[in-house]
């Protein structure tokens, strides 16, 4: 379910800025650009990933705390699978 409202909103996001904040990895590894939102008391930080740093958080989001190995094959693919073009689909009656 998560992977398909992230083909939607990657869709929409063609023609349309779209700004969202998830804790699924399938919807964060279609975004365009990833920011890190973290706080530490009353202070807000918003940082923007690099490739490196992105491909951490999602296998952080994927496995928790401890990140393995596993974790960031799991999200290399998610994140891959998600810069491929849409399948096309049929419409349903």
């Amino acid at each position: 379910m998560a992977d398909a409202v992230g083909v939607r909103l990657q869709r929409l996001a063609q023609t349309t800025q779209v700004l969202l904040v998830t804790h699924s990895p399938q919807v964060a590894a279609r975004a365009g650009r990833h920011f890190r939102i973290s706080r530490k008391g009353d202070k807000l930080a918003v940082e923007l990933l690099d490739d490196e740093a992105r491909l951490e958080e999602v296998a952080r989001m994927l496995s928790g705390a401890a990140v393995t190995d596993e974790a960031r094959a799991a999200a290399r693919k998610l994140i891959e699978e998600a810069q491929m073009p849409p399948k096309k689909t049929r419409k349903r009656a």
